[in-house]
């Protein structure tokens, strides 16, 4: 059982290979870590490439989380866990099979090499906010709540890929 908890949240994401199984895996071994409780997964969502727009379509979800694990170890996980499903990071916002962000951090302001929290640019893209709101809408970001950064972005290139209950854990949904 752990102890001391923070509540966090990471996004994930990925448009190599089969996105969804690299998505519901990374979601697995992050359930499987003692330090780490699940406390809810957003739908799936199907979005335009971001950045580098001549790229396939990504899927997102949003996990939010509870850890007794520091903000940095947390990364690291996220890191490892990117190279355990075979992640080679090669081009700012080009293709990746899986991607793994801390988006927050219980309240905490990071600004530290490889490591900002809250996110920077987080409240500006919709493939973040509209699925960190299904997990918890009510989190105030920079000043206003999730949802208030949701409903302010364009959804124009999102869509729902899949909202089954437990989509992510394997052979349940």
């Amino acid at each position: 059982m752990m102890t001391k908890t923070i509540q966090a949240a990471l996004g994930l994401g990925g448009n190599l290979g089969d996105p969804k199984a690299q998505i519901q895996e990374a979601l697995l071994l992050l359930s499987a870590n003692e330090n780490i409780d699940i406390e809810a997964v957003s739908h799936l969502y199907k979005t335009a490439p971001w950045g580098n727009t001549d790229q396939p379509s990504f899927l997102n979800a949003c996990v939010l989380i509870s850890t007794n694990l520091s903000a940095r170890r947390l990364l690291e996980v996220c890191l490892a866990i990117e190279g355990e499903l075979g992640r080679v990071r090669l081009e700012r916002w080009g293709p990746r099979a899986i991607d793994l962000d801390v988006l927050f951090y219980a309240d905490v302001q990071v600004d530290e090499p490889g490591l900002e929290l809250p996110h920077p640019r987080m409240t500006e893209r919709a493939f973040v906010m509209v699925p960190l709101s299904d997990v918890i809408p009510d989190k105030v970001i920079e000043e206003n709540i999730v949802q208030f950064w949701a409903d302010r972005l364009s959804t124009d290139d999102i869509e729902v890929a899949d909202d089954t209950p437990l989509w992510w854990q394997k052979g349940k949904a």
